[in-house]
């Protein structure tokens, strides 16, 4: 597949956009959940401005009141594009996808679609926290099949998984979360095919939740799901809401491999309710139109990468930390500093940083946080700051 790499946009750092006076009078969930006191370093929010073509977007339709239900196919021929030229995949199929409300609410219709209730669905944990509470709440089995030791998918762990999954005969599938949340692993070609190949080989069926997908650290090439070979029967969920800052604007689309077009097909009309059709107008707009702004975004991660290791190292040597090849969560072993199970507890309650606590991503979590590190390069030193003057 031919891609287009990284560009140089002559788009200014968005992370310098935003002073902190500035992010604190915004209302989401990011700077209202703790006191004024605490400095937010969790949730998935980017301490950024919107791009320039999502703000006329949105401008535009709410002077003209287009602010109805959602039509149309311009949302999947905009990921369409941007899937083709960024990861050189030209097999997104506008009539094989569908638009759901959000990316995780997608997946619930997904794992309907090829599960039913009883039925197992494995994880690669540490993961993504709501995955275990959806599939929880989807009267659904959940089946562990922990990353390794380097973060990566243990395939024989996988394979013990799916073994055990159809085991007792009934329909199972496998919540692939590529890239990985939390640790910012990008699984490669030759994982993914290997993934592949055993759902094939155990009938699993592959739902990838790829939200993450255009949040690649420089020389990281991410690989659509259903890009690879042995993928037909794969579903995947994609969205423009991580990478351009749009998650309260919800929209996201369902997308099927040939061999899956049938069950997409069967997704209830009403799930087409759910999408904000301004939420729609805006992710169309970030994929066809904010693909500058994105490259102005990823190196700006990339610096704030080197300098998150640079921090650790002085500040916090106890901390071991590999930087991640995508999104923008940094994974932190703090088990070395004996601040126990869930260190995110600590950091908040003597350093007034707030984190993501390790625990709530499953197994393998114990003793870790997440940190976001989509924001100024003075907030993440602050945040550093904080963090070792807890242990003090």
């Amino acid at each position: 597949m031919n891609r287009i790499p990284h560009e140089t946009s002559g788009e200014p750092n968005p992370f310098r956009a935003v002073t902190l006076d500035r992010l604190r009078r915004r209302t989401s969930m990011k700077w209202r959940t703790y006191p004024a006191d605490v400095l937010p370093l969790w949730v998935a929010e980017m301490d950024v401005p919107l791009a320039e073509p999502v703000v006329r977007a949105v401008t535009d339709a709410l002077a003209l009141g287009d602010t109805g239900y959602p039509a149309g196919t311009a949302y999947a021929e905009a990921l369409a594009g941007f899937a083709a030229k960024r990861w050189g995949w030209h097999g997104l199929a506008v009539e094989r996808t569908a638009i759901v409300p959000d990316v995780m609410l997608g997946v619930v219709e997904m794992i309907k679609l090829v599960t039913g209730p009883g039925d197992p669905v494995v994880v690669n944990p540490p993961v993504y926290p709501p995955f275990f509470q959806f599939l929880a709440h989807m009267d659904r089995r959940i089946a562990e099949a922990p990353l390794d030791a380097d973060g990566r998918l243990d395939l024989g762990a996988l394979e013990e998984a799916y073994r055990r999954a159809v085991a007792g005969g009934g329909r199972a599938a496998h919540l692939l979360c590529s890239p990985h949340n939390p640790t910012g692993t990008v699984h490669t070609a030759e994982e993914l095919s290997a993934v592949a190949t055993l759902a094939e080989r155990y009938g699993v069926r592959v739902v990838a939740d790829e939200i993450h997908a255009p949040l690649t650290a420089a020389g990281v090439d991410f690989v659509p799901y259903l890009s690879v070979p042995g993928a037909e029967r794969g579903l995947s969920l994609m969205s423009a809401s991580k990478a351009w800052n749009l998650a309260g604007l919800k929209a996201a689309l369902a997308v099927a491999g040939p061999g899956a077009a049938g069950e997409l097909a069967l997704l209830p009309e009403e799930v087409s309710h759910g999408p904000s059709h301004v939420g729609v107008i805006a992710h169309t707009a970030a994929l066809s139109e904010g693909t500058a702004w994105l490259d102005a975004l990823l190196a700006a991660l990339d610096t704030n990468r080197r300098l998150l290791a640079d921090l650790l190292a002085e500040h916090l040597p106890g901390v071991r930390h590999r930087p991640g090849e995508g999104t923008y969560l940094a994974w932190l072993d703090c088990r070395g500093l004996g601040l126990g199970d869930d260190p995110a507890a600590v950091f908040l309650e003597r350093g007034r940083v707030a984190l993501n606590h390790g625990p709530d991503f499953g197994t393998g979590g114990a003793g870790h946080v997440r940190l976001n590190l989509a924001t100024s390069p003075e907030i993440l030193t602050e945040g550093v700051r904080r963090m070792a003057a807890a242990l003090g």
